[in-house]
């Protein structure tokens, strides 16, 4: 008997050189159907990019950083298809003109403390929290949660809030996986390194070539490894951490 189609659901999904809409291609690919979302209108951009591809997709944008974007989104992918089963949180980045801007722990502000931690980390927290109860009832899900080797295994300097949400990603991975296990459900993290995309600048493409491999790696390569990740093959994974980074994190002989 065949396996149910699966029902993912990938946030921050709006660039076209991002990784979430590398994801949302590679899980559409796997023959799931899928909801995108982004806090703007060009989703529907995404979505037509993904029809093109063969995937069936719907686009949603909303704010999950408001409790109510999430009910948007979840709202949107039961009407399109039914209740998701899979959950790709890759919404989040540090900003530049918001108060969620790079500070430095001498510099930040407790605003922008907060507002870092609800973009980068609650939004994960609450769209994990709306589906693990569809999830419960299936007995079966997968979520991933895109988060990044800065905080969870290296960092950077002045960006002390980034470092701490990211880092807290994994343990709400770790947390989260514990809890749903029993049910079906696995909950794993991914997190890149240098990733080469349309708003990469110099340094960071410098750093990318800095690595062990020579080289920036591509969304595409990230949502490889989520879209194992989200399989249904990867049932006895759960509360891991699939780092991305070229081996940029384990080189110790750095600057030879």
């Amino acid at each position: 008997m065949p396996e149910p189609t699966d029902i993912a659901i990938v946030t921050g999904a709006g660039s076209a050189e991002g990784i979430g809409a590398a994801t949302a291609l590679a899980l559409g690919r796997a023959g799931m159907r899928v909801i995108v979302t982004s806090t703007t209108d060009r989703i529907q951009e995404r979505v037509a990019e993904l029809r093109g591809a063969g995937v069936d997709a719907r686009g949603v944008a909303a704010d999950l950083t408001d409790p109510r974007g999430v009910e948007v989104v979840l709202d949107a992918a039961r009407q399109a298809f039914g209740e998701p089963t899979v959950l790709v949180n890759n919404a989040g980045m540090t900003s530049v003109s918001t108060a969620d801007s790079p500070a430095a722990i001498d510099d930040i502000t407790l605003d922008q403390w907060a507002m870092s931690l609800d973009r980068n980390l609650t939004t994960a927290l609450r769209m994990t929290r709306a589906v693990v109860p569809g999830m419960r009832a299936a007995g079966y899900g997968r979520v991933v949660n895109v988060a990044s080797i800065s905080g969870p295994v290296m960092a950077y300097t002045g960006d002390v809030a980034y470092h701490a949400a990211k880092a807290g990603m994994l343990g709400l991975t770790r947390g989260a996986a514990v809890d749903v296990a029993a049910a079906g459900i696995t909950v794993n993290a991914v997190t890149p390194g240098w990733i080469a995309t349309s708003s990469s600048s110099a340094h960071e493409i410098a750093m990318g070539a800095a690595t062990p491999v020579g080289r920036s790696g591509t969304p595409t390569e990230v949502a490889a490894a989520v879209a194992f990740l989200a399989s249904r093959e990867a049932s006895y994974i759960t509360g891991q951490l699939l780092v991305v980074d070229g081996a940029n994190s384990i080189n110790e002989e750095r600057g030879a």
